[in-house]
């Protein structure tokens, strides 16, 4: 079942809107050097505020510990700073994406730990994971692991993944003892980035999906 995404939200006495949050996350400054075997495509500021705006309906963002798994150079990770969660944690392999992570996150003021990890060592205990972990174009099913950790360390999880993968998350979040309690098909459009890209954009169904 989908939850209705709101435009405008209240946020410790003042309002914020859908448009609003999506202009600051799409003024992000960029990965500098995309490196190819981290899948390092941007995530769009349109479908990361849908996403952000969807768990801040269902509770789980304002005053929760929220998880960036994967956090690139911070989208997620921001705009749930910036929606009211009590505590950001942001994981990311690359030390270049955690220092443009961290300049994004200083420039709109919001407080966030990151830290350089890999998916494999992240532990603790979070109320939200939010991700958009690799497709797995490079190396298949890269996904898998981000997947695996943030059912474990978070309690619901807001990831992207390819569309045609939905039957697989789905009996993967089943052996967890969780299910897939809603999900958005969205037409992405991945830009010229790499050498071998031979067209200026391609696009693809991915799919977002809430896990519980």
């Amino acid at each position: 079942m989908k939850t209705q995404i709101p435009y405008i939200v209240e946020h410790t006495g003042y309002l914020v809107k859908k448009r609003d949050l999506e202009i600051r996350l799409q003024n992000l400054a960029p990965f500098r050097e995309p490196k190819v075997g981290l899948e390092q495509y941007p995530t769009h500021s349109s479908i990361a505020t849908d996403i952000l705006f969807e768990a801040y309906a269902n509770g789980d963002i304002a005053g929760k510990d929220v998880v960036d798994l994967g956090c690139g150079t911070g989208i997620f990770a921001i705009g749930a700073s910036l929606l009211g969660a009590s505590s950001v944690t942001a994981y990311d392999i690359d030390p270049d994406a955690l220092e443009i992570a961290k300049n994004n996150a200083t420039a709109l003021g919001c407080e966030i730990d990151f830290i350089e990890s890999d998916i494999s060592k992240v532990e603790g205990k979070y109320d939200t994971a939010l991700m958009n972990p690799p497709f797995g174009s490079q190396k298949k099913h890269a996904d898998q692991p981000f997947l695996k950790t943030a059912m474990t360390v978070a309690d619901v999880v807001y990831s992207i993944h390819m569309a045609c993968t939905l039957d697989y998350l789905d009996k993967e979040t089943k052996a967890f003892s969780k299910e897939i309690a809603g999900h958005r098909i969205y037409k992405y459009e991945i830009p010229h980035t790499f050498s071998f890209h031979t067209k200026t954009k391609k696009s693809v169904d991915i799919v977002a999906i809430n896990i519980r």
